[in-house]
């Protein structure tokens, strides 16, 4: 079923969640993340499965994170310092595609490509699902796990907390480099299943293909011969579409019900005229006798 637009969220003091967003759009917070975690040249520790990894950073710049909805915040007892576990993803848009951070692993810095295979070797589909992530990342959607949904990702036009996902997003590979991994969504009950899961949860599919021109994904170039294409998938539901288009609404009856209706009063008003006459003839007849 299709969405109608977003479903901002409701604050306790009434505030318009929708005017606060327009007022910090997220292309400016993650800007500003990008200025300040450049400026201050910070590493982050890869872990030893390479899934993910963990990012200290003052408390200006964990306020932009949590803001930019990056990461998540770590239970930690140093002061004036915050820690954040940062997902595959994530690590790497912030690595590669904001250019604003180093990551090490033992202590040694990583360049691009040790890093990529680091991340290629813990996850198999980890090309794919970086392009689907910084596709829309760059056009200024939040992205989060979207596992509780049965989804690769969900996508949020603006914070988490300000606003409901409104995408469950499915990321299906295409072409020979990705193997085995293209049979996603192939079979018509898989794809019925997504989308009654999705709609179930009040958020439309979004399927995002990903096709390769024939390139190796040894390397983190061929993210440029990646191509995305976007498609939404809603159910059309038959009964209500009938109910819309053919049913005349109660509001708006039409001149067959009317002249229906026009009937009716009319026989119901010459019935009580006979009703009454017949009533009087009896009471003559009683008075007589």
């Amino acid at each position: 079923m299709d969405k109608a637009g977003p479903r901002w969220k409701k604050g306790k003091d009434g505030k318009d969640f929708a005017a606060l967003a327009a007022a910090h759009p997220m292309s400016s917070i993650v800007a500003e993340l990008q200025s300040s975690l450049k400026g201050s040249k910070l590493v982050a520790t890869l872990s030893n499965q390479g899934r993910d990894a963990t990012l200290g950073v003052n408390l200006q710049q964990a306020t932009l994170l949590n803001r930019a909805a990056f990461g998540r915040a770590l239970d930690n007892a140093e002061a004036g310092k915050q820690w954040f576990q940062l997902g595959a993803e994530e690590v790497f848009y912030l690595y590669h595609g904001l250019k604003c951070i180093s990551v090490s692993e033992s202590k040694k810095l990583l360049s691009e490509g040790e890093l990529w295979d680091h991340l290629c070797s813990a996850s198999e589909s980890f090309p794919e699902m970086y392009k689907a992530y910084s596709h829309l990342r760059s056009k200024n959607w939040v992205v989060r796990s979207g596992l509780q949904y049965g989804a690769d990702f969900v996508a949020y036009r603006h914070h988490p907390a300000l606003v409901h996902s409104e995408f469950a997003v499915v990321v299906v590979p295409e072409g020979v480099e990705f193997g085995g991994r293209c049979g996603r969504l192939k079979v018509w009950s898989d794809l019925l299943c997504a989308l009654r899961a999705s709609g179930s949860v009040a958020k439309t599919l979004l399927v995002l293909t990903v096709s390769s021109s024939i390139c190796e994904l040894s390397s983190p170039d061929c993210l440029e011969q990646l191509v995305v294409h976007e498609r939404t998938i809603t159910r059309w539901i038959a009964q209500q579409c009938r109910e819309q288009r053919c049913e005349p609404s109660r509001e708006e009856p039409n001149n067959e019900e009317q002249d229906h209706t026009r009937e009716t009063v009319v026989f119901n008003y010459w019935g009580v005229i006979l009703g009454f006459t017949v009533l009087s003839s009896l009471l003559v007849y009683k008075l007589r006798f």
